[in-house]
């Protein structure tokens, strides 16, 4: 894998750092509900559905 492709996912992982911070997830938490569950829950679950598709992505789009 080529430098840059490494550097695309260790920005990814910088940002999931600062996405799965404390402060971030406290705004999500209220007693609001999407399809009958937690806001936080959506939040958290399509953040990492998410970051599993765009890792995917550069793995599978630029391994050599």
């Amino acid at each position: 894998m080529k430098k840059r492709h490494e550097q695309k996912l260790i920005i990814l992982s910088l940002i999931l750092i600062l996405c799965f911070n404390m402060p971030l997830l406290l705004i999500f938490d209220s007693a609001t509900s999407v399809g009958g569950m937690p806001l936080v829950y959506v939040y958290f679950f399509s953040l990492w559905i998410f970051s599993v598709l765009i890792s995917l992505l550069v793995i599978k789009r630029y391994y050599e």
